[in-house]
């Protein structure tokens, strides 16, 4: 392991993996750690029964080079965890980007030398590594939430988690099971935990919307027409909101039609599958009375596919508007509940008490199983980041600098941190766009601003703290002027005790992101610090507080 280099890279995901092809193709040192044993990032640890990707396959993919479509052919429309392994480990053998990379190692903290303008990273094999650069490359939705319930050190069956479940194979045939949570990864494992499980029982708190996303094999013609322009198709992506091409999308408010043209565009996006049901109308996040409407249409479906009426009411999401939690993309999620094997208890109305030796008591009775799965979420964005104990001027540490929620300029870096960058951090548009999208933005980003600041003979980057500031009200703005704020989510951080309630991304869609950037760094690093050797010298212009809050 060398002693210093130019970039530590955190994490070797698919973010991770595309630094250090871009770092080295400037002609910069790199190491990087991982605390997983091969590379992958989520889609290492996520490897529970049904975990797939929400997004189309053909658009979840790297566009930075042709010879990964070449040497490559995707099996299913919605890919599942193995395949997306598969296709990170073909892009890595691809391109040799293993070598640099020290896996099973974590980050327990980075520490700015502000003498020395470097940072000095340690990790649990007693490592230390000095930087000029750190990169993060963590994932937004990398460290799961512990259970929280009392009892659990008393239970003498097994327990998994479904964002860090094991590599050996968990045997279900036969067993009696739980799964707690009913997010993704709960909608997604529970149709096939049912038809392996002896008896499943699904406890739910809070019940979520999910859409189908009939799967099937790639669509030919929409393969073709990837293809034939591989380039062209993924800057497209880029320019759109959610960073997938827009092809059920009416562009229209939803009550400026007709009740039957309503109904018939929610049914073209329901049969279309992906979260084309959010957005085939411009307003179903914003407008409570086009929301409702599409809420009521997901309520009918329900009804329509669950046989027992008091099940299906369980199952339908009332206390919060719809997709304003993140929306699920499931197959065969709502038939499941069909099944004589499956059970739904509503923990709202009969709350768990605690783990038993043999179970899950409630208030109402014990339940015996042999496997609980908890399917209860991650400590979101924020969580990752902080749990790196990273200290920055002023020996000021990151979760001191975050006491009363987070902030950070574009998402890209953070005032008090030079030379540190995050992807994907908070208010950058992150989980509410394709991740392959935004990861392939920021770290872009990030390696042309590395080379700004080499040929520039500059040293040293930093978001200034008003421009920080002004990007923060201007992402809590955008995000009142939505439906999302009315949810408790963990969007919202309200899945964790104690997390400062503040809206996490970027809601004005990647399009806007993107040319935001863009005008920002055209505006010679608009509301960044930019110095050379010892000295601190801001750039030519610095319009921070103005260039915040333009557009």
């Amino acid at each position: 392991m060398p002693p210093s280099v130019d970039v530590v890279v955190v994490g070797a995901g698919f973010a991770g993996l595309y630094a250090h092809y871009r770092f080295r193709e400037l002609g910069l040192t790199a190491f990087g750690f991982e605390a997983a044993p091969e590379i992958g990032g989520t889609w290492f640890w996520n490897r529970y029964p049904g975990a797939r990707c929400d997004v189309e396959s053909l658009d979840y993919a790297y566009s930075f080079a042709p010879e990964v479509l070449d040497g490559w052919r995707w099996s299913e429309r919605f890919a599942t965890q193995p395949e997306i392994l598969q296709y990170a480990n073909h892009v890595a053998d691809r391109f040799d980007l293993r070598r640099e990379i020290a896996f099973e190692t974590r980050v327990t903290s980075a520490d700015l030398d502000e003498s020395a303008n470097e940072w000095l990273v340690r990790t649990d094999r007693g490592d230390t590594v000095r930087c000029r650069y750190l990169m993060t490359a963590v994932g937004s939705l990398s460290l799961p939430k512990p259970p929280e319930i009392d009892g659990l050190d008393d239970y003498r069956g097994r327990w998994v988690q479904t964002g860090a479940w094991p590599r050996e194979p968990v045997d279900v045939a036969g067993k009696r099971v739980a799964v707690i949570g009913t997010g993704s990864s709960g909608i997604q494992s529970i149709p096939i935990l049912a038809e392996q499980a002896a008896h499943l029982t699904v406890f739910q708190r809070t019940p979520n919307f999910s859409v189908p996303a009939h799967n099937g094999p790639v669509d030919p013609a929409y393969e073709a027409e990837v293809r034939a322009d591989h380039a062209a198709h993924h800057k497209r992506n880029r320019r759109t909101k959610g960073g997938v091409p827009s092809r059920i999308n009416t562009g229209l408010p939803a009550m400026s039609v007709s009740e039957e043209e309503r109904r018939a565009r929610f049914e073209e996006a329901w049969g279309f599958g992906t979260f084309s049901l959010q957005s085939v109308f411009s307003d179903i996040s914003s407008n409570p009375d086009s929301n409702a409407a599409a809420a009521a249409f997901v309520h009918e479906k329900i009804r329509s596919v669950v046989k027992d009426p008091a099940t299906a009411e369980t199952l339908m999401p009332k206390s919060f508007p719809f997709g304003t939690k993140r929306l699920c993309l499931d197959t065969g999620y709502y038939a499941t509940f069909n099944r004589d094997n499956v059970d739904l208890v509503d923990i709202r109305e009969t709350p768990i008490e605690r783990i038993t030796a043999d179970g899950i008591r409630t208030t109402e009775q014990e339940y015996p199983f042999d496997l609980i799965v908890f399917a209860t979420g991650f400590d979101a964005v924020t969580g990752p980041l902080l749990a790196l104990n990273i200290t920055g001027v002023n020996g000021v540490t990151l979760r001191e600098a975050w006491a009363d929620g987070p902030q950070s300029y574009l998402g890209l870096m953070i005032a008090g941190f030079p030379n540190l960058f995050t992807v994907n951090g908070p208010s950058s548009p992150s989980v509410l766009a394709n991740m392959l999208q935004t990861i392939e933005h920021h770290v872009d980003w990030i390696a042309d601003t590395i080379d700004h600041l080499e040929k520039n003979g500059l040293t040293r980057i930093e978001a200034d703290a008003d421009a920080q500031v002004a990007w923060a009200h201007e992402v809590a703005n955008m995000a009142e002027k939505t439906l999302y704020t009315k949810a408790n989510s963990w969007y919202m951080g309200a899945n964790v005790p104690g997390k400062p309630r503040v809206f996490l991304m970027y809601i004005g869609g990647l399009d806007r992101y993107v040319e935001r950037v863009e005008s920002i760094v055209a505006d010679d690093y608009a509301g960044f610090t930019l110095s050379a050797g010892g000295d601190r010298m801001p750039a030519v212009r610095t319009p921070a507080t103005a260039a915040a809050g333009a557009h």
